[in-house]
């Protein structure tokens, strides 16, 4: 999103909570990033409030370790959420990983050879859940790439198996 919005911009700010912005991403965009003379990275470094009147004007930026704040200008502000899958409201209900990505089809742990849980006579179909009928796709699954166009592929998939799986009652 940075490099595209840089395109456009006369300058992109591009702030990071954790202290360097390799941690998180792959080497070949860190360097693309740190080449683009318009893209500046604050490492530390949170929005913490934005004020305007009818329109963005300036952003609060917070040091994340010192809690320092600085007020600057702003004319847009793209906020990137982040990779944490946020699936705690699915506790107990579909199977999630230590990290809380979704498990699915060949993914989801198994006694005896079949899926923990499981009473349909077939296994899971490829993106099912725990839970017969719920598929899941995009970033939120085990074993994703994290990137948009496997999660629209992933998507299209989930239609067609939603369909597999609909029309198994008709049989």
């Amino acid at each position: 999103a940075v490099m595209h919005l840089a395109r456009y911009a006369r300058s992109v700010t591009m702030l990071v909570l954790e202290d360097d912005i390799a941690e998180r991403m792959s080497q070949y965009l860190v360097e693309r990033i740190r080449r683009t003379p318009n893209v500046h990275v604050r490492t530390g470094h949170t929005v913490s409030e934005a004020r305007g009147q009818g329109r963005l004007e300036e952003i609060t930026i917070q040091d994340v370790k010192t809690e320092e704040t600085e007020t600057v200008l702003a004319n847009a502000l793209f906020v990137f959420i982040g990779a944490a899958p946020q699936t705690e409201w699915l506790e107990g209900t579909v199977e999630r990983d230590e990290q809380g990505f979704i498990l699915h089809g060949p993914r989801l742990p198994r006694e005896d050879g079949r899926p923990r849980g499981w009473k349909p006579r077939r296994d899971p179909l490829l993106l099912e859940t725990n839970v017969p009928g719920i598929f899941v796709a995009g970033d939120v699954r085990a074993g994703s790439v994290k990137r948009v166009a496997s999660a629209v592929g992933e998507g299209a998939m989930a239609v067609q198996l939603i369909h597999e799986y609909l029309n198994e009652g008709e049989e």
